[in-house]
Parts: C-alpha cells; structure tokens; sequence
C-alpha cells in the first residue's frame, strides 16, 4: 500500500498568538513566502468572538496556503497603531512583507472563506501534496487494471482526508471495475453530505447505472445480429447500446443511441436522449466522443 505524506503544516504553525516583539517574524518575514493574514481583536468584543474562530476556520481548511496571526490590541498597541486600527475587529492580509488587503468588521463565514481564498491566491497554485500524488499513483493503478491495489490507496486517501471527493470516486470506481457493484453502490450511498453532489460523485452514480444495466443487456453478438435483422426493434437497438458501453466502446453505444433518437425520438418516454445524457455525466465532459455526440445530439434536437 502507498504511503501517505502527513501534512506539513500542523495546525500550530498556521495559526498563532502574535505580539508586537513577534510581528516583525510572524507577519513580515513569514510573509515573504506565505501570506499572512492579522487579526486585531480584544477580550471585550463581541464581534470579535464570532469571527475569530471562521477566521481559523478558513485558514485551516486552505491547509497551508495562508496563516493566521491573532492580535490583542490591549496587550500589543504598537503595531496597531502604526496600521490605523480605529476599531475591531479590523483583519488586515500582508504578502511579501506588505499589507494588500483588509477589511473592519465581522463578516458572513462565506465572505470570510472568500477573503481567504483570495489572500491565499496571492502565493499562486498550491503544490501538489502527500493526498494528490496518493491519487495520481490510485488512478494510475485503476487505468493499468489494478483494481484492488486502487481501492485500497484510496481507501487509505480517505482516512487521512474523510470528505475527498476524488478519493471518494475513485474507490466506487475500484469497484466498478471489480464488477462488485453493491459494494460500488455502498460506498457512494455512504459519502458525506457535504461531497454528495460533486461532480466527480454524481459521474459514479451514472456509472453504476450503466454498468447494472451492462450486466443484464445480454451478449453484444445476440444483441448485434437482432438489430441487423430488425432495425426498428428499437429494445434491440438500446440493449446493444447498454451492453456495448458496458464492453468499453462508449463510441459505437453512443452512435447506437444516436441511431434510435434520429428513427422515434419519443420511444420509450425519449429513453435514447435519456440514456445518452446519462453516459456523457458518466464521463469526462472534455472527451472527443462526448463532445461529438453532444454536438450530433443538439443538431438533431433543434433540427
């Protein structure tokens, strides 16, 4: 199994308690490579308890792309002064030794993630860490048929980062190709809520989908030579379409199902627009045949 990196930046070194004496290290210099945002608070203010901790909150889920400084203007006047703070909370975000960006007040959490999202933006793209080159290694596997080695190092993602939505899908992945499918349909079922509409997420459930309906389509020669006899068997047409994604020509089922919306579009309660749109949310929406079929699908549509 892949060994996973921890990560290198400990909560303690994002967040900490500043003073004047420390300012000059904890913001100027740490700065210089990593933007640093400044909190200005004090005992007494309200204000101040509900931002402190969305504050924190922000700068741990940018998992070192941006720290955090805390302030008490009554302890720490000096600095304080010298930045104008006339009343607190005031935030102030400095990159390369210099203040950019600030703001007074308590703010909405969702406007708080979105100024840390930006200061943290300043230092450029995060590099890649410990989880993403553990995911890259996974896909890798899965691609070259080592479905279990896949599950596994994405299983083991997945204890080190609960909510990764791409750790997630790769494993319900492993196991499509495992063809066990309950255990599939298990792990998705079981993703947290706050991942269950990603992308990545919903592109598995179509898979599923698919695949449970690969496995009951029957053999692709059967299904072949039933649409050459019967071209207006319109199940033959689709169930050929299902079992030849299931077989991995996602090209020839999508030309299938072409064929079946250009002859009755309305067959079926439109099952042919409905099961094409479920095999593009099934793959990548930059593939060539995705973008192609779609193209042919809108011709015929607004033809």
């Amino acid at each position: 199994m892949l060994e996973l990196d921890a990560n290198p930046s400990a909560p303690a070194d994002l967040i900490k308690d500043g003073t004047d004496a420390s300012f000059a290290a904890d913001v100027i210099e740490a700065s210089q490579s990593v933007p640093v945002i400044v909190d200005f608070w004090a005992q007494w203010c309200g204000p101040c308890k509900t931002l402190g901790p969305a504050i924190e909150a922000a700068v741990t889920n940018a998992k070192g792309r941006v720290k955090l400084v805390k302030i008490d203007v009554d302890a720490n006047q000096a600095y304080a002064g010298q930045l104008q703070v006339q009343s607190i909370p005031t935030v102030y975000a400095f990159y390369q030794g210099r203040p950019v960006d600030g703001f007074q007040g308590a703010l909405p959490p969702s406007e708080i993630n979105a100024f840390v999202e930006k200061v943290a933006a300043l230092a450029g793209e995060p590099e890649e860490d410990g989880l993403s080159a553990a995911i890259e290694a996974a896909e890798q596997m899965l691609e070259e048929g080592a479905a279990a080695d896949a599950a596994e190092t994405f299983a083991a993602i997945l204890q080190e980062e609960p909510n990764n939505a791409a750790a997630y899908a790769g494993l319900v992945r492993s196991y499509i190709a495992l063809g066990d499918l309950d255990q599939a349909e298990a792990v998705l079922n079981g993703a947290p809520a706050e991942i269950s509409t990603d992308p990545l997420l919903e592109a598995v459930h179509a898979q599923i989908t698919l695949a449970k309906e690969a496995a009951n389509a029957g053999p692709v020669a059967d299904l072949q030579a039933a649409v050459d006899a019967a071209p207006d068997d319109h199940q033959a047409r689709f169930d050929l379409a299902t079992a030849l994604h299931g077989n991995g020509d996602v090209e020839s089922a999508v030309n299938e199902l072409l064929e079946l919306f250009r002859r009755d579009r309305e067959w079926n309660d439109g099952a042919a627009k409905a099961q094409l749109f479920t095999i593009f949310d099934a793959s990548d929406a930059k593939d060539p045949i995705v973008l192609n079929g779609r193209r042919k699908l809108s011709s015929m549509i607004f033809a």
